[in-house]
C-alpha cells in the first residue's frame, strides 16, 4: 500500500528535481523515489566483485570468525 510523505525542498532543488523528472518523462514523486532507491542500491549493497573479494580474503574471514566466537562468549567490551 502506498504511503504519502511530505518533503520540504528549497526552490532551487525543487526546480532541479522537477526539470530532471520532466526530462526523464516521470512524475516528480516517481523521480525522487527512483533516485532514492538507486542511491541505496549503489551504496548499501555489496556487488558481486566485492562479495568475491571478501569470500577469498582468508585473513579477514578468520578475523570475522574469531569476532563472532568472542561475541557469542561475551568476550571483550562493546563500544558505542
Amino acid at each position: 500500500m502506498s504511503k504519502t510523505v511530505t518533503l520540504r525542498l528549497n526552490e532551487n532543488i525543487y526546480k532541479l528535481f522537477r526539470d530532471m523528472a520532466e526530462s526523464d518523462n516521470r512524475t516528480l514523486s516517481n523521480f525522487i523515489e527512483t533516485s532514492a532507491l538507486r542511491y541505496i542500491e549503489e551504496h548499501e549493497y555489496v556487488d558481486d566483485y566485492e562479495s568475491e573479494e571478501i569470500r577469498e580474503n582468508d585473513q579477514l574471514n578468520r578475523s570475522l570468525k574469531r569476532a563472532i566466537k568472542d561475541m557469542k562468549s561475551q568476550k571483550g567490551n562493546f563500544i558505542e
